[in-house]
C-alpha cells in the first residue's frame, strides 16, 4: 500500500476516520504501522489575530435558558445607563447659547462645564482602580450623585455652583461607566455586537435629548427646566441598576450570565494591578486615543449648533442639527458592525476618520446650512463604529487578568477628553471666532489617527 493512502487527522473528516491509538491499525484488511498524526501548530494564544475579525469563531453557547435571559436583563440595563449619559450630552448643543445669555458669559467662561466634567470623570477613574473589586455595579451612592446634579442645575443657581456641580455629575459617571464597560468588555460570545450595541443606546439618548433641550431652549425664563427632564431619566436608572445589580460584582454578573470568571479571579488576586496596568504601552495609547476621540465627538456635538448659528444663519430650530449629528452617531454603531468585521478594527477606523476630514473641509468651505447639516450627520455616522471598536480592540491585545482596570481606566482617562477639547474649542473660538471650529477639529481628527497607529496590533508578551 502506498502512503499517500492512509488519511490524517488533519484531513477532512469522512465517515471512516483513523485512530488516534499509537500501535497498528488495520486498513482494507492489512495491518500497517501508525503512522504519526501530523497536526498543524496552533497560533499563539497571547498573539491573536485581532485584524482578521471575519476567522473569528464564537464560543459555542451551552448556556442555560436562565443565564441567556440574565445577560439581556443586565445588558438593557447598562443600555438604560448609557442612554442617560447620552441625554445628558446631547443638550449641550442647544443649551450653550441660552447658557451664555442667561449667566452672560462668553465661550472661554461657559466652557468651564467641560472643565469640571474633567475633573470629574478623571476624578471617578482613579476611584475606580480602588473600588472596582469592592463595590457592586448596583451601589446606590454613584447614580445619586447624578440625581443630585440635576436637582441643582435645574434650580438655575449661581453660575460657580452650575458649573462646580458638573464634578459630581463626572464622578457618577465614570463610576458606573467603567464598571458596565469593564462587563461587556468581559463577554466573549459576541462581544463586538454587545459593544456596539451598548454605545449606540449612548446615540439614542443623544439623539432624543436635543429635540427636548431645543424646546426648552426657547423658553427664557424656564429653560432650565429641562434639567427635570434629566432627573426623572436618572432616577430611573438608580432604580433599574438597583433592582437588576444590587450589591452583586463583576465576577458574580458574569456568572449569572453563564461567562468564564477564571480571569477576573485572578484580577482580584493581583493586587498589583494599578502598576501593571500602568507598564503597559497599549493601555495609554489607546487612553489618549479615546480621549481624542470623546473630545472631538463632544466639540462637534456640543458647538455645531453655534457654528450654524452664527456663520450660517441658522435659525431658532438650528438646535436639531445635533440631533442629526448624535442619530449618525447611534446607527453608525450599530450599522457598520458587518463593515468593521470584515476589514477590522485598524483598517476600518482609518478609512472612517479620513472620511471624516473630507466631510470636515465641506462644511469649512460649502457656505449652506442644509448641506452642512448633512455632512454633519454623515459625521457622526462615521464617527460611531470607532469608539466601540477601540474598546473590542482592548479586549483583544490586552491581558484578560487586567481588562476591566484597564478598560476603566482607558475610559475614565478617555473621557476628560469631553472637557478638554470642547474647552480648547471655546478659548480658541473666544480669540478667532467661532469658525475656527473646522480647522481645530481637522487637526484633531489627524492626531487621533496618529494615536491609532501607535496602538499595537496583537497583544504582545
Amino acid at each position: 500500500m502506498r502512503p499517500e493512502n492512509v488519511q490524517f487527522e488533519s484531513a477532512t473528516v469522512s465517515s471512516r476516520q483513523p485512530s488516534s491509538h499509537s500501535g497498528s491499525r488495520s486498513v482494507n484488511g492489512s495491518t500497517i504501522a501508525s503512522v504519526p498524526t501530523v497536526v498543524p501548530a496552533a497560533p499563539k494564544a497571547s498573539e491573536p489575530n485581532v485584524n482578521d475579525c471575519t476567522l473569528r469563531k464564537e464560543p459555542t453557547d451551552t448556556r442555560t435558558a436562565k443565564q441567556k435571559k440574565a445577560e439581556i436583563i443586565q445588558l438593557m440595563a447598562l443600555n438604560w445607563f448609557v442612554f442617560l449619559i447620552g441625554w445628558n450630552d446631547g443638550a449641550n448643543g442647544p443649551l450653550l447659547p441660552r447658557i451664555q445669555e442667561h449667566y452672560h458669559v462668553g465661550y472661554t467662561v461657559v466652557s468651564m462645564i467641560f472643565v469640571c466634567s474633567c475633573g470629574g470623570f478623571i476624578s471617578g477613574a482613579l476611584i475606580n482602580f480602588v473600588l472596582t473589586d469592592r463595590l457592586g455595579l448596583g451601589k446606590v451612592r454613584r447614580s445619586m450623585l447624578q440625581t443630585l446634579t440635576f436637582i441643582i442645575l435645574a434650580t438655575t443657581p449661581p453660575f460657580p455652583v452650575f458649573v462646580i456641580v458638573y464634578i459630581m455629575n463626572g464622578i457618577g459617571i465614570a463610576l458606573q461607566y467603567s464598571q458596565g464597560l469593564g462587563l461587556i468588555a468581559s463577554i466573549k460570545r459576541n462581544g463586538d455586537t454587545k459593544m456596539g450595541v451598548f454605545h449606540a443606546f449612548y446615540g439614542l439618548g443623544a439623539l432624543s435629548s436635543p429635540f427636548v433641550a431645543t424646546q426648552f431652549s426657547q423658553m427664557p425664563r424656564h429653560w432650565a427646566f429641562y434639567y427635570l427632564t434629566t432627573l426623572g431619566v436618572a432616577v430611573s436608572n438608580t432604580v433599574v441598576l438597583t433592582v437588576v445589580f444590587g450589591s452583586k460584582g463583576l465576577d458574580e454578573c458574569l456568572r449569572l450570565i453563564g461567562e468564564d470568571t477564571e480571569a477576573n479571579e485572578k484580577d482580584t488576586r493581583e493586587r498589583s494591578s494599578f502598576n501593571q496596568v500602568f507598564r503597559i504601552k497599549a493601555v495609554h495609547f489607546l487612553a489618549f486615543f479615546v480621549l481624542f476621540y470623546v473630545g472631538i465627538e463632544v466639540s462637534v456635538g456640543g458647538w455645531i449648533v453655534t457654528f450654524m448659528l452664527n456663520v450660517r444663519g441658522g435659525g431658532p430650530n438650528t438646535g436639531y442639527i445635533s440631533s442629526g449629528f448624535f442619530a449618525g452617531l447611534m446607527f453608525g454603531r450599530v450599522g457598520f458592525i458587518w463593515l468593521n468585521r470584515r476589514l477590522g478594527p485598524r483598517l476600518a477606523l482609518f478609512l472612517y476618520g479620513f472620511l471624516v476630514i473630507g466631510l470636515e473641509l465641506i462644511i469649512w468651505f460649502v457656505p449652506s446650512l442644509i448641506g452642512g447639516a448633512v455632512a454633519v450627520s454623515f459625521i457622526g455616522f462615521l464617527l460611531g463604529p470607532m469608539y466601540p471598536m477601540a474598546m473590542v480592540h482592548a479586549g483583544a491585545i490586552l491581558p484578560a487578568q487586567l481588562l476591566t482596570s484597564s478598560v476603566g481606566w482607558i475610559a475614565g482617562f478617555g473621557q476628560a477628553g469631553s472637557a478638554v477639547l470642547p474647552f480648547l474649542t471655546g478659548a480658541v473660538a473666544s480669540k478667532y471666532g467661532i469658525r475656527s471650529l473646522q480647522p481645530l477639529t481637522i487637526t484633531l481628527i489627524g492626531c487621533m489617527l496618529c494615536l491609532w497607529y501607535l496602538v499595537p496590533g496583537k497583544r504582545r508578551d
